[in-house]
């Protein structure tokens, strides 16, 4: 889930072609697809008052609002599967991080479902200015991103996982570096996590690939005309095998189960992705560490 000190640089937005509006239509005849900006956009449900109330509520409304505004000012954004949020309870979403655009709109669908999920993010984020103060208010846990914090970056992640809250991660660690901004390689934080807390509350912890697309395409100093942008929140990832004789594990999760975990996330964020690109995904994985497409 966390790596070194980010090495090399993302591909150029012209390294893609924008999400045309053919394609939309397209996804639009296949799926509900609904305005992730708004409140309760798959209709109606019970917000959680209680994780809401205790999350500084003011300030996360108030960056709600502020985040609404850009993501519809700089795009038309478009979301399906915000039915599967659950109302109450601890779940993991796995999102995909192709620019840093992409993470509010997974944060902003959330939000408007009435959860209030805990992230873990890069602890650099917490000191960009304005934003940064209120991504720290709205349940940002900074991460250091050095060697050697991984199990204490993992227990914080599954002890918000056993007191109930959700809990969003970027598997990748950081902005995709595959030349044509596929889901790239990613530590097996994720797996440990979501295996580790599933064996402490006894029971498999929902976990959900969202996967957004079209963001990669935005000039942000001039946003117009407004690209498209989709996001699909998938159904539970079911694990459920990798739960079995979880009881004799020892200390924790076994890093081969993790390592599957993980891969099955890569795997089906990808056959996401490709399904919204409209486009076959390469063979094999970009492998953020040799910086070089491996076999699967």
């Amino acid at each position: 889930m966390m790596g070194m000190a980010s090495q090399g640089k993302p591909s150029p937005r012209s390294a893609v072609k924008p999400l045309s509006d053919a394609q939309v239509a397209k996804l639009a005849a296949a799926h509900h697809l609904v305005d992730p900006t708004r409140d309760f956009p798959t209709g109606p449900r019970t917000a959680n008052t209680a994780e809401i109330e205790a999350q500084n509520p003011k300030a996360t409304h108030r960056l709600l609002t502020g985040c609404d505004v850009v993501l519809r000012n700089h795009s038309k954004v478009r979301a399906w599967g915000l039915e599967h949020v659950p109302e109450t309870g601890p779940f993991i979403t796995a999102a995909t991080h192709v620019t840093m655009y992409d993470v509010f709109v997974p944060m902003v669908g959330l939000f408007h479902q009435g959860r209030r999920p805990r992230y873990m993010a890069k602890a650099e984020m917490a000191t960009w200015p304005l934003i940064g103060k209120w991504f720290q208010l709205v349940g940002m846990q900074p991460v250091q991103r050095r060697s050697g914090k991984a199990k204490a970056i993992e227990e914080t992640s599954i002890e918000i996982l056993t007191s109930g809250r959700p809990l969003t991660v970027w598997p990748e660690g950081t902005v995709t570096r595959d030349p044509q901004k596929w889901p790239m390689s990613m530590k097996n934080g994720v797996g440990v996590i979501a295996l580790e807390a599933s064996r402490r509350l006894g029971y498999q912890i929902p976990l959900f690939c969202a996967v957004t697309w079209g963001a990669a395409s935005i000039n942000h100093f001039w946003p117009w005309p407004r690209k498209n942008v989709v996001m699909c929140y998938d159904t539970a990832l079911d694990y459920a095998d990798l739960l079995a004789g979880s009881s004799e594990w020892g200390e924790s999760a076994p890093e081969d189960l993790a390592d599957e975990l993980t891969r099955r996330i890569r795997v089906r964020m990808t056959e996401i992705m490709a399904e919204i690109r409209g486009e076959q995904a390469p063979d094999g994985y970009w492998d953020y560490r040799t910086m070089s497409r491996v076999k699967e």
